[in-house]
């Protein structure tokens, strides 16, 4: 994995998500939504779908207030939502996976379709790029100062679920087992740490990098496109440079 890649699509992510509140509002009203209506309870005590997924929308910062006008509002939504996730090339071949969480999914496959093909991409069939991806749970915590690289290493080991951590300055990136995410948010915050963000992550095992400056401002197109999409719950690939879109 590429560290100088890594910690610039962290920085990446966090710009994105600081000019997005209202969209990552969204994606965790439809998660949230969802577990209501699987799990068939609005009480986080009795149903544990639903407990992961406030976990993880405080853990990226959504209200509380926000949280439980969506429970309010679960039991009576009528749309019925799936979980899709599309796999394709962006320009130069970079893999990209999209995930979608949609109450319709042709239009959320036209729209995604759409977008790979207008940014020198295309959409592929399933498997044909999730191979070089493995899903980790990926929690980042960001400090004004360098962290303690020793202190945090002796307190997030030995909270269960953490496999692993890296520490570039002032910030953190600690990955989990996908299903050890809401288990290990729950021991950082209670060390007293707070997070930029907190996902399963499709992470690569090898990086492309890009050199021609018409496929980079195709690149950052695509994503920037499909992570503005209503339906579009996460995106990932493994562009090496990712420090050069515009």
């Amino acid at each position: 994995m590429s560290g100088h890649s890594k910690w610039n699509n962290i920085k990446r992510k966090k710009e994105k998500a600081d000019g997005a509140k209202a969209k990552v509002f969204t994606k965790y009203a439809k998660e949230i939504a969802v577990a209501v209506k699987e799990g068939g309870s609005s009480n986080p005590d009795t149903n544990a779908r639903l407990r992961d997924a406030i976990s993880k929308a405080k853990a990226n910062n959504v209200p509380n207030d926000n949280i439980k006008r969506v429970i309010e509002k679960a039991s009576s939504d009528t749309a019925n939502y799936e979980n899709i996730v599309y796999e394709g090339y962006g320009p130069g071949g970079i893999a990209v996976i999209c995930e979608a969480l949609t109450d319709n999914r042709n239009r959320t496959a036209a729209s995604v379709r759409h977008l790979f093909d207008k940014y020198g991409g295309n959409l592929g069939t399933t498997g044909c790029v999730s191979y070089m991806f493995t899903q980790k749970g990926v929690i980042v915590i960001e400090d004004e100062d360098p962290i303690d690289e020793d202190k945090l290493m002796m307190e997030a080991m030995d909270i269960d679920g953490v496999n692993d951590l890296e520490v570039n300055e002032n910030v953190a990136e600690i990955t989990t087992d996908p299903y050890d995410l809401v288990k290990a948010c729950e021991g950082l915050e209670a060390l007293g740490y707070t997070f930029s963000s907190a996902e399963v992550a499709y992470v690569p095992s090898t990086y492309t990098a890009l050199s021609d400056p018409e496929q980079l401002k195709q690149m950052g197109n695509l994503l920037s496109l499909l992570e503005e999409d209503d339906d579009v719950q996460g995106v990932w690939h493994n562009l090496e440079n990712d420090e050069d879109l515009p």
